[in-house]
């Protein structure tokens, strides 16, 4: 008897089509699949808990792949602001001792490779094509991955097959439940704490901590960024629970910076930072503003935490990779002609931290700022730090579907600061009024959000 087109499939019919593997054979399809996933960065409202953000299932991935991870000597880095900075910082200084290095951070500007990098060079479309076909054809066994778990799991791989001696690994959201947080490093650092993912993370800075000193390990150093008092309680208990030794920049660790000028380097910040093992004096620090010789402080002391722990480091050696170092999408000039200014600051401190350093370190008569932040963010304490530096105020899209709408940001900045705002449906039309109404000696900034950042160097990367 013939079998009707419209028959039921039985369960092993159904089974065998869930197996049915993706067809992935070029970067644009190896793409397409990671897009497919389930990305917490683009979803407009993310429920913290062991359910999207389970470690189980990261570990089953690994599993799966072979446990790339576990050949690994690794550096674990969380906080609020700061981490990539840091993380880039600390790799640069282990690579100009001769290490090979391998690191991974997020979100990306533009592609997916530019998180996932050994000695600076982004990881190849062809190997990135062939780890995410690999990741695909065990996929069936981690039906609810998510796209920040593949990319590490991909990162962990490459690292392994690139043989790199350490890997220096920026956590995602929070620290406790994060995907990275397999690991157990050679040494932890936590970056400056402050209100950010306060709906996944909670309100008060004391929540936040907590998760963020979830990487702690047994007997694993950490070293942390000067904190508020209500932040360095949880720290210090959170690693008396971990037995955990930690050190804080600026009180266990002697630690200073200044702002000065001079002609071989204009505006910049030195720093001094000295331990029993380590000296490091007047030291140049190589990118802009002064939260940034926080950041640093930070990564001279992980390096420190390192030789305590047998790895051969030579300070001099480290003080040379740090010099010329530019990390993109952070006050980068991507244009002259008119001057446009980008940073990928995203929460109230980082926005305050960029108006300060641009008040430093750039020259201008008036500046425009172009903002557009996404559902999640504390926009209004963003917004309080805009009103105190820009002359004027063009708000719009950040390219992505949580985007707040300019007109709602428009409407609240108004209200806070009583000054006039204009909205632009998009960064073309914010550009082209900020172009309009300003001189050369005059500045736009663009900033409030990767994705808007990530599109403003995509449409205007100077040549």
């Amino acid at each position: 008897m013939a079998r009707s087109l419209t028959a039921k499939p039985t369960r092993k019919t159904r089974d065998t089509r869930l197996q049915k593997k993706p067809a992935i054979r070029t970067h644009k399809s190896a793409l397409n699949w990671l897009d497919s996933l389930v990305d917490f960065e683009q979803a407009p409202k993310i429920h913290y808990n062991s359910n999207n953000f389970s470690l189980n299932r990261m570990v089953r991935l690994l599993s799966a792949l072979g446990n790339p991870h576990r050949g690994l000597k690794t550096i674990h880095i969380a906080g609020t602001k700061g981490k990539g900075s840091t993380a880039t910082m600390v790799a640069q200084m282990l690579r100009s001792n001769g290490y090979k290095v391998g690191l991974y951070t997020s979100p990306h500007l533009i592609t997916v490779r530019e998180r996932i990098r050994v000695n600076g060079e982004m990881i190849p479309e062809v190997a990135l094509t062939r780890l995410v076909r690999r990741v695909a054809e065990v996929a069936n066994a981690n039906q609810k991955l998510t796209y920040f778990e593949v990319v590490t799991a991909i990162a962990f791989c490459h690292f392994a097959n690139e043989g790199v001696r350490f890997g220096v690994i920026e956590t995602g959201l929070g620290g406790r439940l994060d995907s990275t947080n397999v690991i157990t490093p050679e040494v932890c650092g936590i970056t400056s704490i402050s209100h950010d993912h306060t709906a996944q993370l909670g309100a008060s800075l004391a929540s936040i901590a907590e998760e963020k000193a979830g990487i702690f390990k047994r007997e694993v150093p950490v070293v942390s960024a000067p904190q508020v008092p209500e932040v360095e309680k949880v720290l210090r208990r959170k690693a008396r629970e971990s037995n955990a030794p930690l050190r804080m920049t600026g009180g266990d660790i002697e630690f200073s910076y200044r702002f000065e000028s001079s002609r071989a380097f204009g505006p910049h910040t030195r720093l001094s930072l000295t331990t029993a093992d380590s000296r490091f004096e007047h030291l140049h620090v190589p990118l802009l503003g002064e939260h940034q010789a926080i950041n640093c402080g930070v990564a001279l002391s992980m390096i420190d935490a390192l030789k305590g722990r047998g790895v051969e480091i030579d300070d001099q050696k480290a003080m040379a990779g740090l010099s010329g170092l530019s990390l993109a999408g952070r006050m980068e000039m991507i244009r002259e002609e008119p001057r446009i200014l980008v940073d990928a600051a995203h929460n109230a401190a980082s926005i305050e931290a960029l108006m300060r350093a641009i008040g430093q370190h750039i020259s201008y008569d008036s500046m425009v700022v172009i903002f557009g932040c996404n559902k999640g963010k504390d926009a209004a304490g963003m917004l309080r730090h805009i009103q105190l530096g820009a002359d004027k105020a063009i708000f719009t899209s950040t390219g992505s579907s949580r985007s707040i709408e300019a007109t709602e940001l428009a409407a609240m900045y108004s209200e806070r600061s009583g000054k006039m705002a204009q909205v632009a449906k998009d960064l073309d039309e914010a550009v082209r009024i900020a172009a309009s109404a300003i001189t050369k000696e005059d500045l736009i900034c663009v900033t409030g959000s990767f994705y808007l950042v990530g599109l403003a160097k995509r449409k205007y990367q100077k040549d």
